[in-house]
């Protein structure tokens, strides 16, 4: 069987190596991979491995068909997909991946591999807190006259959920640094709101009860309090960000509030609804190709290597990037 070039986690970094082919059977791809991107999933692999799953990380990939499984009927070797892929699996950051058909989508048409391939983790992350925790009819305008806050606008799922919010009709509430708020305002925001509390447009100076939904896309312990004043009777207070240590939700029974995790990665790995997640990816590429989602990609590195990783991997550490680091194979 032949190698692959893999790039994997060793001692809280990047190494390059090489590992054994892969067999192709069932639902499974088997691609070359073209382009890739880095979420801060794959920065928190980096420092917190768990032994039992893939050294290989990379949530979000894109690439060439080179074989298909027995089972695969809607796809064929030499199609171009975009996916999320599963942190029960190797991922992206190799030469070739071997990904299950279930959660593979086409590649826009409108954009290049490294535009593309920023999309799957953050989109789907978006669309299932949205449409399938939160509630809010996926079709466009069809929620209007209600309001949702979004706390990280300007990250990777913030810049996506504030498109897909708007395109749904909502009135949508964003934080991040007054330096992003035209970023805000280009990717589907009505109100950007600055995250600094002494700021006269902070949260503090918003109403009480004012959103039917409100999520948090960074560490929700510090924001929960004011989430829960602000957001409706029956509404939904969310999040994707694990916490370290017990959140205390009573003050919630009051206004009959529903708390919602949102983890990508659940459906594949409890084997629940798996190709769900490619019907949204296409969705999301339908979105794109009409010129309703806008491209979120803001810095990309040529080579997907350790050492570019490295360097990725630090840009997304300081916790001020703005959209998502690309990369693409120049191979």
């Amino acid at each position: 069987m032949s190698k692959r070039r893999v790039v994997k986690i060793e001692h809280h970094e990047f190494v390059d190596d090489v590992e054994s082919g892969q067999e192709v059977k069932g639902l499974d791809l088997l691609v070359k991979v073209q382009a890739a991107s880095i979420n801060p999933a794959d920065a928190r692999k980096v420092e917190h491995l768990n032994p039992l799953r893939p050294k290989v990380v990379g949530y979000d990939g894109l690439g060439t068909i080179l074989e298909k499984g027995e089972q695969v009927d809607d796809f064929e070797v030499g199609d171009v997909v975009y996916y999320a892929g599963s942190n029960l699996r190797a991922g992206s950051f190799q030469e070739k991946q071997l990904i299950d058909s279930r959660i593979v989508a086409r590649m826009p048409k409108k954009l290049t591999e490294a535009q593309a391939v920023g999309f799957p983790l953050v989109s789907l992350t978006a669309y299932e807190m949205l449409f399938e925790k939160f509630k809010f009819v996926s079709e466009e305008n069809a929620n209007k006259g209600k309001k949702i806050l979004i706390i990280n606008g300007a990250g990777g799922v913030g810049s996506i959920a504030s498109q897909l919010a708007k395109w749904a009709g909502l009135s949508v509430y964003a934080t991040s640094s007054p330096k992003n708020f035209s970023w805000l305002k280009s990717h589907g925001v009505d109100h950007p709101i600055d995250y600094h509390a002494d700021s006269n447009n902070s949260l503090q100076n918003l109403n009480d009860s004012s959103f039917d939904a409100t999520v948090c896309f960074y560490d929700i312990s510090s924001y929960l309090s004011e989430m829960i004043r602000l957001t409706k009777p029956f509404g939904h207070i969310g999040t994707i960000v694990g916490v370290n240590g017990p959140l205390d939700i009573t003050s919630m029974q009051k206004k009959s509030l529903s708390f919602d995790w949102e983890l990508m990665f659940t459906k594949a790995a409890e084997d629940y609804r798996v190709s769900t997640q490619g019907r949204i990816l296409n969705k999301i590429t339908d979105l794109i190709d009409s010129g309703i989602l806008r491209r979120i990609d803001t810095e990309t590195i040529e080579g997907i290597n350790a050492d570019n990783l490295n360097k990725a991997l630090k840009l997304l550490q300081t916790g001020h990037n703005v959209g998502k680091i690309t990369l693409v194979n120049n191979v």
